[in-house]
């Protein structure tokens, strides 16, 4: 980033304002995801380390069928808020809806898909044979409630792009602690076991899902925005998303290389490095709360024509994922011996957790510059730049990670690799932003 710096206390001040505004409510939602995962871990790692392996290849599966499409709440987020810069308040939840009618299209896809062969993409895992009917089970279950979760996807952008992150978070806190409630009635009070996990999630996920349709179409109907399937419209969101979609397949396949290769190291490392995961991935969606705000406030900029607000407001939060990274960090390394009892008793899995936590909780600093620029170019609609970068660091991660197993070093090398990536991350995303080519102002890009 090589234009100005902020010139004035109070323009620091007012972006300050706006990211505490949207990262504070949106740092919530975010973490309610991982929180689903982590609830899960919790509940069904006291089944045995089996149940627990299980449910950390079926949970990566399952992460990855919803998360291919996480262009549905990105790209929906910069395009509403684009309109919303401009003005155009029915335009913006016009094409929300849009989005809306594409999730449940596509969730309906992923269903077909999963279905029928859960066992073959467990197998494909190298899940052991003790692990592998536990995986297929959760993942069989957990697939129905995956329209839900793309409808939640694609809710949440609108109103991001509307500047509104404080609903998601009410909706998020209500669905984790619904999903928490059930997980133990159903693992538990019923007896259903790993089965009772799944389908705990599945009924939080559609109760979620229900209050989302039920805002964005009140919001709808108030500013005059159609609610009917416009197939031009919902053509346009899919062209729209598909940068984004090769981004996160990308990233995807990064971290199903790092399950894949924790799964042959064996039941215990496969089992921590599913604890790892879980933390690592509550972290990252704490960062990519800044990321969040940065997506709704670039584009409101650059769709009001204003580039020097979008330019300082993208140093601020650099500087603010820099010292949210350190913060987390630090708060790792003294709280991990603590937090380890709630998930595993097993001493093994844990002698595998701890030295993996400390690599993750180093790489914090980097992880949340990382995560802003991402936000950034992402508000920015700078799509085809972001998929060419996960392209090539995908390529540069998987075989660091493959080497693993050859070389030795265990869980520990793998989560170094794990760092290498997000390493190479901010290289590309750092030039990029230095560049200045994301800068594209007006309604669209």
């Amino acid at each position: 980033m090589t234009q100005a710096p902020v010139r004035t206390r109070t323009d620091r001040r007012r972006h300050d304002r706006e990211i505490v505004a949207l990262a504070v409510p949106a740092f919530g939602a975010l973490v309610a995801e991982p929180l689903f995962v982590m609830a899960d871990s919790a509940i069904v790692g006291h089944l045995g380390t089996a149940q627990l392996a299980g449910l950390g290849i079926a949970s990566a599966l399952l992460t990855t069928a919803v998360s291919v499409f996480v262009f549905l709440a990105y790209a929906t987020t910069a395009a509403v808020s684009r309109r919303v810069g401009a003005g155009d308040l029915q335009a913006a939840i016009r094409q929300g809806m849009d989005g809306v009618w594409l999730a449940l299209l596509l969730g309906a896809a992923v269903i077909v898909v999963v279905l029928p062969t859960a066992p073959s993409l467990v197998e494909l895992f190298g899940a052991s044979d003790t692990a592998a009917p536990y995986a297929t089970t959760y993942l069989r279950i957990s697939a129905l409630g995956i329209p839900a979760m793309l409808v939640v996807l694609a809710s949440t952008g609108v109103l991001r792009g509307l500047q509104n992150t404080r609903t998601p978070l009410y909706v998020a806190v209500a669905g984790f602690i619904a999903n928490a409630v059930l997980n133990v009635v159903l693992v538990y009070g019923a007896g259903l076991g790993i089965a009772g996990s799944a389908w705990g999630t599945v009924i939080a996920q559609c109760g979620m899902a229900a209050v989302y349709l039920w805002v964005v179409i009140r919001g709808a109907r108030r500013h005059g925005a159609s609610l009917r399937p416009d197939l031009a419209g919902i053509r346009a969101s899919a062209q729209a998303g598909m940068p984004l979609l090769v981004r996160t397949l990308s990233l995807r396949a990064i971290l199903m290389i790092a399950t894949a290769v924790a799964a042959r190291l064996g039941d215990a490392d496969i089992a921590a490095h599913q604890i790892v995961l879980s933390l690592w991935s509550l972290l990252a969606f704490a960062l990519d709360a800044i990321a969040i705000a940065g997506q709704a406030i670039i584009g409101r900029y650059l769709g009001a024509d204003d580039a020097r607000g979008a330019r300082d407001a993208c140093r601020r939060m650099v500087e603010w994922g820099v010292a949210v990274g350190v913060v987390l960090g630090l708060l790792m390394v003294l709280s991990r011996p603590a937090f380890l009892p709630l998930f595993t008793g097993d001493s093994t899995v844990k002698d595998a957790a701890l030295p993996a936590l400390v690599i993750v909780a180093v790489a914090q600093p980097i992880c949340g510059v990382v995560y802003v620029l991402d936000g950034v170019l992402m508000g920015a609609g700078d799509g085809p730049y972001l998929a060419w970068a996960m392209l090539l660091t995908l390529a540069v991660f998987t075989p660091a990670a493959l080497l693993v197993p050859t070389f030795g070093g265990g869980l520990t090398a793998l989560w170094a690799a794990m760092t290498l990536m997000m390493a190479m991350r901010l290289v590309t995303l750092w030039l990029r932003t230095r560049s200045g080519r994301w800068i594209v102002t007006g309604a669209t890009r």
